[in-house]
């Protein structure tokens, strides 16, 4: 079995690297270099495609960054929001049309290779804010794909998504089982040296480990409290 799985290098992708290694995956990591400000996960999905022994490629499609405006990923002109993902100002962490994009790359290199599965680890806690990460779309997108290249593709070739109706605890449980060191992963939207410990991204991820009950050995420059001491 093939997975040419989107490996961003951030808890969630990387979880799934390790799940498709330990389920007998043949593993290509795919990277993508959109010109995020958080660049430095690109190097968090460098360092685990060589401990994973996984052929990995980062594919630069940056020049599309000024022409994606009004995210506080791409676009310098937007401060990245504080606060929890279930707020609406994360609305302003929106790429449009990420998914689709990275989705239908990989996709292609799916067929090049006669992969089984293209795997990417969206979640349940994603669907409030990112329509790109809910159910409808891909299931629909799969479906889309599987009609474009009917006849030239591997029969089964399809989206696989295994984390879509869970959420990011249940992520961050099944990460310790597999044994996944995530001080290394790069969750952070800011990009700084460290997490911030603020931003959506880095709430979420410092949730996650709370409710799952795993120790965060990562270090934030504001990190949160959860629970009795909250």
């Amino acid at each position: 079995m093939k997975a040419i799985a989107i490996v961003s290098g951030g808890m969630d992708s990387i979880t799934l690297a390790y799940r498709l290694k330990a389920d007998g995956y043949d593993l290509h990591m795919i990277t993508f270099n959109y010109g995020q400000r958080h660049l430095k996960e690109i190097e968090s999905a460098q360092y685990f495609a060589e401990v994973l022994g996984a052929q990995h490629d980062v594919i630069d499609i940056s020049n599309i960054q000024p022409l994606l405006k009004g995210s506080a990923l791409t676009d310098a002109s937007v401060e990245v929001p504080h606060g929890h993902y279930a707020e609406d100002t994360m609305k302003q962490t929106v790429v449009p049309n990420r998914n689709a994009i990275m989705i239908s790359m990989a996709w292609g290199v799916a067929v090049a290779e006669e992969a089984d599965v293209v795997a990417l680890a969206v979640h349940s806690g994603d669907h409030h804010i990112y329509p790109d990460c809910r159910p409808a779309f891909i299931d629909s997108m799969n479906a889309a794909l599987r009609i474009g290249m009917e006849g030239h593709r591997t029969d089964g070739l399809h989206i696989y998504a295994p984390y879509l109706n869970v959420d990011k605890g249940a992520i961050a449980a099944d990460g310790k089982k597999l044994g996944v060191p995530y001080e290394k992963t790069w969750t952070c939207y800011e990009g700084g040296e460290i997490h911030c410990g603020q931003c959506g991204a880095c709430v979420e991820r410092q949730e996650a480990f709370f409710l799952a009950g795993v120790d965060d050995k990562t270090p934030y420059r504001v990190p949160q409290v959860f629970g009795e001491g909250a």
